[in-house]
């Protein structure tokens, strides 16, 4: 299995230095189609177009050529986090706040694993979300994964602007 945090100490400084955010490193797949995925954003629009995605991945492979940091066949993908991006940042959670999260919890607190609700807001590294049965607070280093709900609110916030 690759090494998550090598893998985003060698990729984050390539990214950045192409101008672009990383939002995530994950690898996974099994043994026959493994797959590097790299998501990333321009800050300015938190999108990428193909282009963008190719200069990426032509510096990242040129990187994993050199430092060869996996062992066996993988294939690299290079993506935007899209509209119903996966929240992997503090940041993420107060850009997005006011719109629908599906969170799935490390360890159950409260009893709970999953929470769907809409983002409140973020204290220090305490989320809170409204759910149905009320307001929900959690560290955010229990969460093991968040990601937008694609809901017509989070398509008009993510839709370009149109000249008048």
């Amino acid at each position: 299995m690759a090494d998550i945090a090598r893998l985003t100490a060698l990729i984050e400084p390539i990214v950045t230095r192409l101008g672009y955010e990383l939002v995530r490193v994950s690898f996974g797949g099994g043994e026959k189609r493994a797959v590097l995925q790299v998501m990333a954003e321009r800050p300015e629009t938190g999108q990428l177009v193909i282009e963008d995605c190719e200069a990426i991945s032509r510096a990242i492979s040129d990187m994993l050529d050199i430092e060869d940091p996996i062992e066996g066949e993988y294939r690299l993908e290079v993506s935007s986090p899209g509209i119903d991006r996966p929240l992997t940042r503090p940041k993420d959670y107060v850009n997005w706040a006011g719109h629908e999260v599906r969170i799935t919890l490390a360890t159950p607190v409260e009893g709970r694993k999953r929470l769907v609700g809409v983002i409140r807001g973020l204290a220090g590294d305490q989320l809170t979300v409204a759910t149905e049965a009320g307001d929900f607070t959690v560290p955010l280093s229990a969460i093991a994964g968040a990601k937008l709900v694609l809901t017509d609110a989070l398509i008009r916030a993510t839709a370009p602007a149109r000249p008048e």
